[in-house]
């Protein structure tokens, strides 16, 4: 598999992950202003976005936990950005997370303990040895994005390492216990709103619709899901029979003969933008056809919008549950994002949006345990979140329940420029309860409990809500 597969794994995760439960709206509040630095005792009045800000000063002490000091709370994060074949893998992840420890360090910490950050990089091969060592020194981990976090899975909950990840790759890493997300993406549950938005925009979606197949299992993985929902949706891809090489192909004019023989008027993408799939459209667009590409949240980046001078993919949609950065006139939290971010020089992405998310979520639950911060007070809280948007960086998710959002938009790349098309009004959100599905259980790619709660490295000891 090549380097851009893995991105995709960890931005994919994050893409149909992207999805809540309440309808538009969420839009309004203004940027927050960081506090004065300096001992922590000015906690200046802020806010993230729609959020009241998490942070501040205060005079909680006591060693309560692993990580926790009278003076300092020790987290874990970080990405896989040393990736050889792929350096700067999910970089952005870590960026954002390092720009938030030192935006809540500024106004005072949590109730007054400074953040203390330890960013690890898993290089893609080494999430468990990064792991292991997280067991060892970190209160938990915060934000991080490892694309082989199953690999590391049984080490954390071997450990009772509690996480609220960035995002989470593997069945049972987004399955497990001690685990919240900012943006869930369970294995037993899809949203397609997506999908839903194109059969209500594009009236012959539904007949004139083929799925773009790849040899990676990764993406297969995917697609089966996607095959999955199309069916309970009364959508009977063409099956035009296009099957890409993850490692790339030679020609792909033989695959833009058989779309265009199939009459294919839509084409779904689970995959990546890679060079792969650029040259699969670029050929398409040679060979007469002009399909409407309806692809996931992996292809709303400016690496496609940098391809795109040719306008060989114009008429990409894309569907989506954060908002784009185009709207960040209108999404406070996400201007506010870009420009902590940017004043550090770190990646701007949607990575980076969930992460800061991830972050928020954990630092509100942190604050709500005051002096007493304890792994089980922070989970006991965090279980207690049903509706959250990160201050309006996204759609409404439950991460409490671990479930995805019921809502979505969906973006149109024209030339270099992407701009929000459905719904119309900019900002805005269309949800409904049809927007999320029980998928099949053949693939899950694990076994729950009637908690929804991975069994395959489950203890009997794991730290649980209370009441």
């Amino acid at each position: 598999m090549k380097a851009d597969k893995f991105g995709r794994l960890a931005a994919g995760a994050l893409a149909l992950a992207m999805l809540t439960t309440a309808c538009a709206g969420e839009r309004s509040g203004s940027d927050g202003a960081s506090g004065d630095g300096g001992d922590g005792a000015k906690n200046a009045a802020t806010s993230f976005g729609t959020l009241p800000s998490p942070c501040g000063g205060g005079d909680a002490k006591g060693a309560t936990d692993q990580g926790v000091t009278d003076k300092e709370i020790t987290i874990g994060f970080g990405d896989d950005r040393g990736f050889a074949s792929a350096p700067g893998l999910s970089k952005e992840m870590g960026d954002a997370v390092s720009a938030m420890i030192a935006w809540c360090n500024e106004q005072g910490g949590i109730n007054g303990r400074k953040i203390k950050g330890n960013q690890y990089d898993a290089a893609y091969m080494q999430s468990a040895k990064v792991v292991q060592e997280a067991c060892k020194q970190d209160f938990m981990l915060v934000g991080q994005g490892f694309a082989m976090d199953e690999a590391a899975e049984q080490y954390r909950v071997g450990c009772k390492l509690p996480t609220v990840a960035g995002f989470t790759v593997g069945p049972n890493s987004s399955m497990g216990p001690m685990k919240y997300e900012a943006v869930p993406y369970p294995v037993d549950m899809l949203n397609i709103s997506g999908m839903l938005l194109a059969q209500k925009n594009f009236p012959n979606f539904k007949t004139k619709t083929d799925i773009l197949l790849s040899t990676s299992p990764a993406v297969s993985a995917g697609t089966n899901k996607i095959a999955g929902a199309m069916k309970q949706q009364g959508i009977t891809p063409l099956d035009c029979g296009v099957r890409l090489n993850d490692r790339g192909e030679s020609n792909y004019m033989p695959f833009a003969e058989k779309l265009k023989k199939c009459g294919a008027e839509f084409l779904w993408s689970s995959d990546s933008p890679d060079a792969g799939q650029f040259s699969l459209l670029d050929t398409i667009a040679r060979a007469g056809i002009k399909p409407k590409y309806v692809f996931e949240a992996t292809w709303y980046s400016p690496h496609v919008s940098g391809w795109n001078k040719a306008g060989n993919g114009d008429g990409l949609h894309v569907g989506m549950i954060f908002q784009p950065f185009e709207n960040a006139d209108k999404a406070p939290a996400v201007k506010q994002y870009m420009d902590l971010v940017n004043a550090k020089k770190g990646k701007v992405a949607l990575l980076g949006m969930q992460a800061t998310s991830s972050f928020l979520l954990w630092a509100q639950s942190a604050k709500a345990c005051g002096s007493d911060l304890t792994r089980q007070c922070v989970i006991t809280e965090l279980s207690k979140v049903h509706e959250w948007t990160g201050g309006g960086l996204h759609a409404p998710t439950d991460p409490g329940n671990n479930k995805p959002a019921s809502c979505g938009l969906m973006v149109k790349l024209t030339g270099t420029k992407y701009e929000q098309v459905f719904p119309k009004n900019r900002g805005e959100f269309e949800c409904g309860a049809e927007f999320v599905i029980k998928t099949d259980p053949k693939n899950w790619g694990t076994e729950l409990t009637d908690e929804r709660i991975a069994k395959k490295f489950l203890t009997g000891d794991v730290i649980k809500p209370k009441a």
